[in-house]
Order: structure tokens, then sequence, then C-alpha cells
């Protein structure tokens, strides 16, 4: 009978020390659906001691032709783990430079990064059809969301003006390459009349985006 209770015991210890969790890790661009190669990831557990917060790296490497890794990890109880892709150079946006096990980010095992390239925008905005103040312009940004722009989608008002209003940016402001979604709304003589545009921009292409109302 003891040596049967050791035996379960050994058994339960030795279950109980720890999983083996295989990785995926696919860094991609966001704008292309390319893999990015060749960029540096590292694994990282941490756990809280009386001296504070402690890390131990679990593994890292270089992501293949395909960008992507596998990895095993021997996955303890009491630690937190979590995986850190290094961003390419010139990056304007990342999904989530850090994510962590068992998180929304954790897909059965495969952890997929995005991230996409600068481009440079300016605005250059004139009403041409000046009807006196009351005239008002509002421009909203639709962001990358699936389904573009439509009716129905609130987009972030980005630029409002009244009466005569003319704008024209000082310099270029960095946006990620890729698609980006406007809406806007000219309401003239108590008429509100509402367009919709997308602008496509290559990686570090320069674009002045015009409108006149």
């Amino acid at each position: 009978m003891n040596n049967l209770f050791f035996i379960f015991l050994f058994i339960f210890v030795f279950s109980s020390c720890g999983k083996t969790k295989e990785v995926k890790i696919i860094a991609k661009n966001a704008a292309t659906g390319l893999p990015y190669a060749g960029l540096e990831y590292v694994v990282v557990s941490s756990r809280t001691t009386a001296n504070g917060e402690k890390y131990r790296t679990e593994a890292s490497g270089t992501l293949n032709s395909n960008g992507e890794a596998m990895v095993s990890i021997k996955q303890k109880s009491g630690r937190t783990y979590s995986i850190r892709v290094v961003e390419p150079d010139n990056t304007c946006y990342n999904k989530q430079i850090t994510q962590f096990f068992d998180s929304p980010f954790d897909v059965n095992g495969t952890f997929t990064f995005e991230f996409a390239e600068c481009a440079f925008l300016k605005f250059n905005i004139n009403n041409i059809n000046c009807q006196g103040p009351s005239d008002n312009f509002k421009l909203f940004y639709f962001g990358r969301q699936v389904g573009g722009q439509g009716p129905n989608l609130i987009g972030a008002l980005s630029i409002e003006g009244n009466g005569c209003y003319n704008f024209l940016s000082t310099d270029f402001s960095q946006v990620p390459e890729g698609e980006m979604y406007w809406k806007c709304e000219v309401t003239r003589l108590g008429v509100t009349t509402t367009y919709f545009d997308t602008l496509f921009f290559l990686p570090s292409e320069q674009k002045t985006f015009t409108i006149d109302y």
C-alpha cells in the first residue's frame, strides 16, 4: 500500500512540475500580408519573489524566411510567459509588440505579430464654394477596419472647420503604409453632403490629401 501511494505521489509531483507548450510565432506586414523574415524573437518567463520580479529567457532566435518560428516551452506553474518580436526599422504600426500565453493573442499556441512601415501624409483642404460662416467641414478617419467605409460606420473626427475654411499642413506626418479610409461631411446652407475616400500608401511614400469642397 505504501509503495503504491508513493508511486502515485511521484507521478502527481512529476506531472505538476510543468507541461510542454508548442508555440508558433508569426510576423507579417499588416498592409500586404507578406512575412517578415529575419526578425529576432524572445520568449521570457517571470515570477514574483520576495526580492521582486525575476525574469528568465526561455527561448530566442530569428524568424525564418516565412517569418515564422516554432519553439517548445516547458511551462511551469507560478510563472507568466510572454513573447516579444523586435519590430523592423521604419515601423509606424504594430498590433501588439509583446504577447502573453493564455491571452486573447494566444490562438492555440500561435502568436501573430503584425507590423507596417511608415509613409507620410499632408492635408490640403479648401472651401472653393464658400457660402458664409455657416459652412461646416468635418473629416473623419475610419482606420483600416474590415468593410472599409460606409454610412453606418463610426469614425474619429480628425479635422473640423467653419466658414470659408482652408487648411494646409505645415509638414508631412507619419502614417502606416496601406489603406486609410476617410469620410468627409460638408454642410452648406443647411444641407449636409457626405463623401468617402480611400488613400493607399506604399512604404516611405509621401502623399498630399487634397480636398476641394
